[in-house]
């Protein structure tokens, strides 16, 4: 069995920087199969060791996602089996490998860094500043599902000359990492306001980068983001409430000392150039639509029925009807019976994902934070702050933003032999919409209301495409309300509110592992989750 623990991943630097030589900057290549590294190969090693984590992969999306937090989620549809809210182990040891494995390249960066003299490391600084801030949006993503996490101590064992027990990681706790990222990445806002790349450096950082593509302005928009993001999490946590409000107040009343993604041309997000280099997309396919996929990417009834009943324009855009539904579009109900709803599906009349658009388009770009996801986050901020029109105008334009990113992600696909490109959503299209009266900001009379419209909106633009990103929301705000099967043969009998840390870890750091040992359950809640 594969050694997954976060002291055992640190070792795969041992040989990290080993191995045949490769043309790095052209085709970002798997840092283990270099001969030597630099801080500008590194930084992309470091990138490309999670790519398949955001861009949309085979392991993440059929192993991890499919049966697990898709369908906690309800943005996929499945036939109801004993066991279904115990997440799969094979899953959540793939996300922890791959996270420690991420982390371990960035603690060989760090290494590589601080070899350099001071000239050398003051050029190549900012190199350091922007794989925090990605480290850190994927850290989030570990809090997140894990609660306390190896982060602090982990992933030293190359640092540390290979003393294995030297390298043995605690567990540091969820809260006091969200307080440490949020104090470094206000700092780092900061720091880029008074950053400028040495035009020597500049190239390199726009070949090796392929998230802003050497960009320093997106990668200001990306961190002041991501502390919206993370401070709206925290902001029901009464010791981060009076930071939260601030801080998004700052952030939102100065665009120009904390610049964020306000616009589709400015999300953040790993965009596919070519297929036949590394950066694609093509395990989107096997991962959600594969022959043996089991309901990777069938239709739930609830999202379905909402998106049925308010005409939204996203409906054939994201889904294509059932192969016998006479071009309606069905979902499968979570709470009927198997054998129900096995009938639906072998009658071929279940809503799936739209190929043309989704699991077949090999440029379908990975995703990590967008402007129809930031006005949803401002809108609820607004919203807490008693300021309906600020708040009506980022709900409003989020769902303009969210139907013309999926247009766009339309647009790029290269798919064949599947459906036909979907008819793009017009303005006009989008505005019926907003005026719906299951969307209609002006018909929610009371603030619980219009968060539960937030809320709805935050699900149907991350559907499956920002799985994690869903979980949390969805955990944190109990909305949209779901309802499930109760599964009576097992102790967990309904969805998990999060993941426990994999076996391997336990068994390989089983003393720092007793800290937490007691907490590590799926009944136990995130520290942000206080609904």
């Amino acid at each position: 069995m594969k050694k997954i623990s976060s002291l055992i991943l640190a070792g795969l630097l041992l040989s990290a920087v080993s191995c045949k030589e490769s043309d790095f900057t052209d085709s970002y290549a798997d840092p283990s199969k270099i001969a030597e590294t630099t801080v500008e190969k590194q930084f992309t090693g470091f990138l490309q060791s999670t790519k398949d984590y955001i861009l949309p992969g085979y392991t993440n999306y059929f192993v991890a996602l499919r049966t697990s937090i898709n369908h906690y989620n309800q943005v996929t549809g499945w036939i109801n089996d004993s066991g279904q809210y115990i997440p799969g182990s094979a899953g959540t040891e793939a996300v922890w490998f791959n996270y420690y494995n991420m982390l371990a390249q960035y603690r060989e960066l760090q290494k590589v860094y601080n070899s350099k003299t001071a000239t050398e490391q003051a050029d190549r600084k900012f190199f350091m500043t922007v794989a925090t801030i990605y480290l850190y949006d994927q850290t989030e993503r570990m809090i997140d599902l894990f609660g306390a996490i190896p982060f602090t101590e982990a992933g030293m064992l190359s640092i540390k000359g290979g003393d294995y027990a030297g390298s043995l990681a605690k567990f540091d706790d969820p809260q006091a990492l969200y307080t440490m990222m949020l104090d470094d990445l206000k700092s780092i806002s900061a720091e880029l306001n008074s950053t400028t790349i040495n035009a020597g450096y500049l190239k390199s950082f726009q070949t090796q980068d392929f998230v802003n593509k050497g960009d320093l302005t997106a990668w200001k928009r990306y961190n002041n983001s991501l502390r919206l993001r993370m401070l709206n999490r925290v902001s029901g946590v009464e010791a981060f409430k009076s930071r939260s409000t601030t801080e998004m107040a700052e952030i939102l009343g100065n665009a120009t000392t904390y610049p964020i993604v306000t616009s589709n041309e400015e999300n953040i997000q790993i965009n596919v150039f070519s297929i036949n280099s590394d950066i694609n997309s093509k395990g989107f396919q096997d991962g959600i639509a594969s022959n043996g996929s089991w309901y990777g990417n069938t239709a739930g009834k609830k999202m379905i029925d909402f998106m049925n009943t308010n005409a939204d324009p996203r409906l054939p855009i994201l889904f294509e009807p059932g192969a016998n539904a006479a071009g309606k579009y069905i979902g499968i109900d979570p709470t009927a019976t198997s054998a129900v709803q096995t009938a639906l599906s072998n009658a071929g009349e279940v809503a799936i994902y739209n190929r043309y658009v989704t699991s077949h388009n090999q440029f379908f770009p990975g995703v990590i934070i967008n402007a129809a996801e930031v006005n949803l986050i401002k809108a609820e901020y607004y919203l807490r702050a008693g300021n309906d029109a600020s708040a009506k105008l980022a709900y409003e334009t989020a769902i303009s933003q969210s139907t013309k990113f999926y247009n766009g992600i339309s647009a790029v696909s290269n798919a064949t032999g599947v459906n036909a490109a979907p008819t793009p959503a017009t303005d006009a299209s989008i505005a019926a919409y907003i005026a719906a009266d299951g969307v209609n900001w002006d018909k929610a009379t009371s603030s619980t209301a219009k968060l539960s419209l937030i809320a709805t909106q935050k699900w149907l633009h991350f559907n499956l495409v920002q799985p994690y990103e869903n979980w949390a929301e969805t955990r944190r705000l109990d909305l949209p309300t779901f309802t499930f099967q109760v599964d009576n043969a097992n102790n967990q009998t309904l969805p998990p509110v999060k993941w426990t840390i994999p076996s391997n870890e336990i068994s390989y750091n089983a003393n720092n592992y007793s800290s937490v040992r007691d907490q590590d359950k799926l009944t136990t809640k995130l520290f942000w989750d206080v609904k």
